[in-house]
């Protein structure tokens, strides 16, 4: 296809292992009519700017992925992949399956009510850099804490809270992560390290992460409330 922005491909990250769901995997749990994880699908299938996407899910998971991605009878061509051990290792190996891009998006797929705004906004502020993340402003007290006591309570107007998608350059995310020398919690902490600046843009109070019980029943009420879709 490729837009205004070259050839963009989507990682979505989707290998966990929902160990704080108490037993139940989020990536199947029901959110209105579909499995949550198929909303970040859509999202990204719907976008004109992707070109190619893989879906990067555990062993375990992949029979049942693909039966997903037929059902949904997406327009863009798709991959399914297996992950590895850690998140990090999963972007990599859906990076390399999705080939060479101009521009790469990594989305977490427990993040169900990402918008075609925020995948617009995360490859117009890439430009600059290279490189760039969503975040949002804490409107909570940040404490650091060490052995059960506070050790210093920190700024909180330096701080911000970081979503996904993010965005990067293709090739300089691929070296970042083959170059990993550490672990990571996210993409840019990786092309952090090789020195490169990270820009920011603003995320959406929308965009959560369902990683608990109480998580996944906030979406659906956000779903059923219906107010996430002004975000779109």
């Amino acid at each position: 296809m490729g837009g205004p922005y070259g050839r963009v491909g989507a990682v979505i990250a989707a290998a966990g292992s929902s160990t704080r769901m108490g037993g139940a995997d989020k990536l199947r749990e029901s959110l209105g009519e579909r499995p949550l994880l198929a909303y970040s699908l859509l999202a990204f299938d719907s976008s004109p700017l992707v070109d190619a996407a893989v879906l990067v899910v555990s062993a375990a998971n992949l029979e049942w992925a693909q039966g997903l991605l037929r059902g949904l009878c997406l327009s863009r061509p798709w991959q399914v992949c297996p992950g590895g051990e850690r998140r990090q290792d999963s972007v990599r190996l859906g990076l390399e399956a999705l080939g060479a891009c101009d521009w790469a998006l990594v989305h977490d797929g427990a993040r169900p009510f990402v918008s075609r705004r925020l995948i617009e906004a995360a490859l117009a502020a890439a430009q600059a850099t290279g490189a760039a993340v969503p975040v949002l402003p804490l409107s909570d007290t940040v404490k650091e804490v060490e052995a059960e006591t506070v050790v210093r309570t920190l700024d909180r107007s330096r701080l911000r809270a970081v979503q996904t998608p993010q965005a990067f350059r293709y090739d300089l995310l691929l070296t970042a992560h083959r170059g990993a020398a550490g672990e990571a919690t996210d993409d840019a902490a990786l092309v952090e390290a090789l020195g490169v600046p990270v820009r920011v843009f603003p995320g959406s109070p929308y965009n959560l992460k369902v990683t608990t019980p109480a998580d996944l029943a906030l979406a659906r009420a956000l779903l059923a409330g219906g107010a996430w879709q002004h975000d779109a």
